[in-house]
């Protein structure tokens, strides 16, 4: 009897997956033992890091675009639909527009989305670069900025690549002084929590380097509405700032097919931290955005989740005990400035202490952001 491995989302995890299946299982998919289906609600996979760039000019958003059936094995069944309903009991899926699916292995790899709708006036009053048509719209108010005060806050808990917003006042702080507009700028950073980042090892490296750099900093700051025509934002806290230009980073929510299965709340899978596997439902794993590990919901953390999730795979479809583990791997790259970039590397039992920024290491990320379609093809 023919085994289903389905994964449901493609982007980082997704694609690295079924890649790493389709290699990792060869003979089996071949035999007829085992098959693999990817079911994406788009044609492309998005890369989204390059949309950081966009608004300074140095990448175009299509550059983070290439089609799926481009990038995923040929072994591997691609199914471009939206899954609307996961019955883990039954283990089916409902999709839009095609038969249910049923399988016997679910890895879920929906990633996050963004829900500025919760902030009333972010979408009208603010940018973003945390979409293409954000990064867009972001580059044209950037071209058109030539003074006044600059805001980027992150509107809540956790958010896709945890490092972007600092990386974008620190770009933007280092490409007005490029253009000699600097010292008619102000730069405002606010963050819901009382320090500048997530993880307070990365918040201690980042803080010092805001004040060097005349960053204003406002923590413990959590926007309920912005008003685009006085162009004020105002807080849970009862305090309100002025902008002449936002960057705003919306609420991110998970996938509505999660709460609904009850695997968890707001779109994310509770799961076991090293195992990922879902703690409410049997034959079900999570990776990426979509796990609730605590991690950063980043892409190494993705890639790296992908490779334990296929040797467990494949260790339960050859009848064996699964024993490989996440250790809660990440790494990235922090741009801080046009041209220099920090790196960190850390893990559940190793907590993260960035480097000094350097030259070498930007383009070592740029180089990155060029090979990542190697990666997501299971060649790198």
């Amino acid at each position: 009897m023919t085994h289903h491995v389905v994964i449901v989302g493609g982007g980082t995890g997704g694609t690295v997956l079924a890649n790493d299946l389709a290699d990792r299982l060869a003979s089996e998919l071949a035999s007829g033992e085992v098959r693999v289906t990817l079911v994406n609600d788009d044609p492309d996979h998005v890369y989204k890091p390059v949309w950081l760039y966009v608004p300074f000019g140095q990448r175009e958003s299509v550059d983070g675009r290439r089609p799926l059936a481009d990038l995923v094995a040929d072994s591997v069944t691609l199914r471009i639909d939206r899954v609307t309903d996961v019955d883990t009991d039954a283990r089916r899926l409902r999709t839009r527009e095609g038969a249910p699916i049923e399988y016997d292995s679910l890895v879920l790899a929906t990633g996050s989305r963004l829900a500025p709708g919760e902030i009333p006036g972010l979408r009208e009053g603010g940018h973003d670069y945390y979409s293409e048509s954000g990064a867009e719209s972001l580059r044209e108010a950037l071209l058109s900025f030539t003074g006044g005060h600059l805001v980027l806050s992150v509107i809540g808990t956790p958010h896709m690549c945890p490092a972007a917003p600092l990386e974008f006042v620190f770009m933007a702080d280092d490409w007005f002084r490029k253009r000699g507009l600097r010292e008619d700028v102000d730069i405002t950073y606010t963050y819901p929590i009382q320090r500048v980042h997530g993880n307070p090892h990365i918040a201690e490296w980042a803080r010092p380097r805001m004040d060097d750099r005349d960053i204003h900093v406002e923590t413990f700051f959590n926007p309920e509405s912005v008003d685009p025509e006085d162009r004020r934002i105002a807080t849970m806290e009862g305090t309100d700032i002025e902008y002449d230009l936002l960057v705003g980073i919306p609420p991110h929510r998970g996938a509505d097919i999660v709460a609904e299965a009850g695997l968890g709340d707001s779109g994310w899978v509770d799961v076991d931290e090293h195992t990922l596997e879902a703690e409410n439902a049997d034959g079900v794993y999570a990776i990426g955005d979509t796990a609730d590990t605590g991690v950063p919901n980043a892409g190494s953390v993705a890639h790296y989740q992908a490779g334990v999730v296929g040797q467990r795979l494949a260790s339960e479809i050859r009848g064996r005990p699964p024993t490989a583990t996440y250790d809660g791997k990440t790494l990235c790259f922090i741009e801080t400035g046009m041209d220099e970039a920090s790196f960190v590397e850390f893990d559940y039992d190793h907590p993260p202490s960035p480097v000094p920024p350097s030259q070498k290491l930007h383009w070592a990320k740029l180089a990155y952001n060029e090979s990542y379609w190697l990666t997501a093809r299971g060649l790198l």
